[in-house]
């Protein structure tokens, strides 16, 4: 593993003045879960009615609900690559999701310095269960390689689609599973099959449901480390498509008797295909939500939930895959606009709950801005680091937040996606800037005030010149080109 280089004298005198019990298993744990493409209203306690989610309705009784946190971006990598390094968009390394064929999306560098890395410098054992998306088998950016001392799971989003493959990635290794043959992701009918014929898609059906076992192995790092300061980061492929969920969580919402037609995958439109796609749907996040309780209750039979920071969020909005995942019918992100893969609100303001018995207090709630970048140092503050996020990192602590103390307001948040046409924005107070088509331009500057207008259906730019202009000042202060994920409009303009 590569090791995290600060200057040796502030090294030595940090050494030499903190006490022994710095590296104490009295230190927090930390548990973070990251939903798979979870929609900002799909949890009971950020307004679902049809989902159960009780462990995580729970997890909010118990916490902090923060109702205006962003995620890294609109979709996977870029989202998981700002997280990891305290980096927004506009300085992240990746910055839209690249394929990197056979497995793996293109990785972080060697250079770049994760939490991962840092926690490891703190004495902690770390550990990755779910879908990474930030490097292959043989990359720079395969956990291990990343601050990580154990990972179990998935290394690549599209291996990720699947949730009957035929192996998962342990370590440098692999555990085969018992699905033959492996169930594809985007697998479709034979020909001649009767889609009216709920026997038709079982084909769709695997025998070992992945996520189940990387559950388990989460579980099993959680008890083999229960006497040792550990940071568990729990990417959980669910809620993301395909939909494939065992029949057994079918059932109590199939007796609920929705209108539920088959998705039968149109012209290969979207994954595999689906009898009653809103159940399953449904049946997916309560499943994920059982997973999560499982963490919660073994915290309370290793008696470690008091001394353990646990956060809960989501990397992006909702799927844009309407026949497959219903969004209008589950009120998915409620009020806002957009989906996955979108600027707007409903792709990147996301359910998160942060839960530490005795500092954040039960049942509370925050609507300070806050964004993925913001972990690392308050993480790190949480632990007592010895040293805070490096300079070149863009999060702020939310820790005074999470104290119920006042804390100012954050200066701006900044966002940017190569994906899905170019797209930009930057949140200042009220105010909301987006533009979209950067991989062509024109360049369009749209406005709105984000309290009095969640939904984004006015632009006010017009009426509002003076803030448009500053704005668009921001964001080009914040945007450094890159080679591998132009904003075309943008970069040509500075050349």
């Amino acid at each position: 593993m590569k090791q995290v280089r600060f200057p040796a004298m502030l090294v030595l005198i940090t050494l030499c003045v903190l006490p022994s019990c710095t590296f104490a298993a009295d230190r927090p744990n930390v548990i973070f879960i990251l939903a798979d493409d979870l929609g900002y209203r799909e949890t009971g306690s950020f307004g679902q009615q049809l989902i159960k989610t009780p462990h995580l309705d729970r997890l909010a009784n118990e916490g902090m609900k923060l109702t205006q946190h962003y995620c890294g971006n609109a979709v996977c990598a870029p989202s998981r690559c700002v997280l990891i390094t305290g980096k927004h968009p506009g300085h992240a390394y990746i910055r839209s999701n690249k394929s990197t064929p056979p497995e793996g999306q293109e990785p972080i560098l060697d250079a770049e310095v994760t939490l991962g890395e840092f926690m490891q410098e703190e004495g902690y054992i770390t550990g990755g269960f779910g879908k990474w998306g930030l490097g292959g088998p043989d990359s720079s950016g395969h956990p291990n390689r990343q601050g990580f001392h154990r990972f179990f799971g998935y290394l690549c989003q599209s291996h990720a689609h699947s949730y009957y493959p035929s192996y998962l990635r342990s370590d440098s290794g692999v555990v085969e599973l018992n699905n033959n043959p492996a169930v594809d992701g985007h697998a479709n009918f034979q020909k001649g099959d009767d889609k009216s014929d709920p026997q038709s898609y079982d084909q769709f059906k695997g025998t070992d449901y992945a996520p189940d076992h990387i559950n388990a192995e989460l579980l099993k790092f959680i008890r083999g480390n229960k006497d040792k300061p550990f940071l568990c980061y729990y990417p959980t492929v669910i809620p993301h498509v395909a939909l494939h969920v065992p029949d057994e969580d079918l059932k109590p919402y199939l007796d609920l008797g929705w209108k539920d037609p088959p998705f039968t995958k149109q012209k290969g439109y979207g994954y595999t295909p689906h009898f009653t796609p809103r159940a399953a749907y449904a049946a997916m996040i309560t499943r994920m939500d059982g997973y999560i309780g499982n963490v919660l209750n073994l915290l309370d039979e290793l008696k470690l939930a008091d001394n353990t920071l646990v956060v809960f969020s989501s990397d992006n909005g909702t799927t844009h895959l309407d026949l497959e995942v219903d969004f209008t019918f589950f009120k998915s992100v409620g009020e806002l606009r957009g989906l996955k893969g979108s600027l707007y609100e409903g792709g990147v303001r996301v359910p998160t709950i942060v839960r530490w018995p005795g500092k954040v207090k039960a049942g509370s709630e925050s609507d300070f801005v806050s964004g993925f970048e913001d972990w690392m140092p308050t993480i790190l503050e949480a632990v007592g680091a010895k040293i805070k996020a490096p300079k070149n990192t863009d999060g702020i602590s939310l820790m005074p937040t999470l104290l119920g103390q006042k804390q100012p307001e954050r200066e701006y948040l900044y966002r940017e996606f190569a994906g899905y046409g170019g797209q930009q924005t930057i949140r200042v107070g009220e105010w909301k800037a987006v533009r979209q088509n950067l991989s062509k331009g024109p360049v369009k500057t749209e406005l709105f005030n984000i309290v009095s207008d969640i939904g984004e259906t006015k632009d006010v730019a017009a009426d509002h010149p003076g803030v448009v202009s500053k704005l668009e000042k921001m964001m080009a202060e914040q945007h450094v080109p890159s080679e591998m994920f132009p904003l075309k409009a943008l970069d040509l303009a500075k050349k």
